[in-house]
């Protein structure tokens, strides 16, 4: 990435602000829009702006750049774009300083967000230290998995938090940090999920979005798959770089690959332990979770993680929804007892059914309001 030009980030519209929404990665910017959408719905007057993607402009936020367009993942990535996040961290805090929005709310992405409100509060912007800035942060990082430390600068920094998971609430107790469960985004109103139950579907392949994961789970899962006989299955990548990857483990011609975010009914999933198994689960396919990583960082994850699985609907429900594989636990042969088992045992498709309904009424919307209420609330 180029860092020969210096970054400067446009003056907002009308030469005021009253919102700047800082969302880092494509889904912080889905969820952040439709935040923004039931808000300008209710005060179209406010004048929004937004680091974030297309979707945030589209929801009516002046967008200052395209923060999805230079997301990365994983160490590598951030050491080789560096200089350029540090450039932009810097010019963020100067259009901070001198524009003042009235509050600045960050969503998800905390390796930079929190980064973001701790300088704000050294520098004296925002309310906890004196300034006039309000600081928000919406969907918490997973703080409950890693580095729970981590809530006690929250705490110091933030003026409000609105968490997806209604057990976040609780993991910030001990902080005088004020805390709002607002519902998951997947169910908010007119949210369609990209899958769906069919039991004469394809088997639903998802390796994931991290490049060296895929690399080791893909070709298991194609093993897997082909020791059902001729069912077809289909796998979905979220990048072209993932696509390349899958490509390069030849799948065969009942595997199709089709990018995600395009609706696909299915029968049965084979999954890694990210969004779009919980969106699996949602729907009620049966399923099972499988994760390999390197063994170094493998066994450097599972001193920091600390929970009692992997799949996020698993964690949610108590109780595993979806039966997971780790490591040299996932075998092409168990993976495939698995999956037949979800094809075909009617036992097991009643009770991914139940357990789905039980998901659902976890992630209910509370009384209160979603993440829209939770933001004008804090706006006032």
């Amino acid at each position: 990435m180029s860092t020969s030009k210096k970054i400067r980030l446009p003056a907002p519209i009308g030469g005021r602000v009253e919102l700047l929404i800082i969302a880092g990665e494509h889904s912080g910017d889905q969820h952040a829009a439709r935040m923004l959408s039931g808000v300008l719905a209710k005060r179209p007057e406010l004048n929004v702006a937004a680091l974030g993607g297309p979707r945030l402009a589209a929801a009516g936020a002046q967008l200052l750049r395209d923060m999805t367009a230079t997301s990365v993942i994983g160490y590598v990535d951030a050491l080789k774009n560096f200089f350029y996040f540090k450039a932009l961290f810097r010019e963020i805090l100067r259009w901070i300083a001198e524009y003042q929005p009235k509050a600045v709310c960050f969503v998800d992405s905390s390796g930079l967000n929190l980064r973001i409100a701790k300088r704000m509060f050294d520098r004296g912007l925002s309310v906890k230290a004196g300034g006039k800035i309000k600081t928000l942060y919406y969907i918490s990082p997973q703080i409950w998995a890693s580095r729970a430390a981590r809530r006690f600068k929250m705490a110091l920094y933030l003026d409000g938090l609105a968490v997806i998971f209604p057990f976040e609430s609780e993991v910030y107790a001990d902080t005088k940090l004020p805390v709002d469960f607002v519902g998951h985004p997947f169910m908010a109103a007119h949210v369609v999920l990209p899958v769906r139950y069919d039991p004469d579907g394809p088997v639903l392949l998802l390796p994931g979005s991290r490049g060296s994961a895929v690399r080791r789970m893909f070709p298991v899962m194609l093993k897997a798959h082909a020791s059902l006989g001729e069912r077809d299955a289909v796998a979905l990548y979220p990048s072209s770089e993932i696509l390349a990857i899958l490509h390069a483990s030849n799948p065969p011609t009942n595997v199709e690959l089709r990018p995600a975010g395009e609706p696909v009914a299915a029968a049965a999933v084979l999954t890694s332990s990210g969004t779009m198994s919980m969106r699996c689960a949602l729907a009620g396919i049966p399923g099972v979770v499988m994760y390999r990583a390197h063994p170094v960082e493998y066994v450097l994850g599972r001193m920091i993680v600390k929970v009692p699985y992997l799949g996020i609907a698993n964690l949610l429900i108590k109780e595993p929804m979806y039966p997971e594989y780790i490591q040299g636990a996932a075998t092409p042969d168990v993976l495939a007892k698995e999956l037949r088992a979800c094809l075909h045992d009617p036992v097991r498709r009643e009770e991914t059914a139940i357990r789905a309904e039980k998901l659902r009424a976890v992630l209910h919307q509370p009384a209160k309001g979603n993440a829209s209420d939770w933001l004008l609330r804090e706006l006032v």
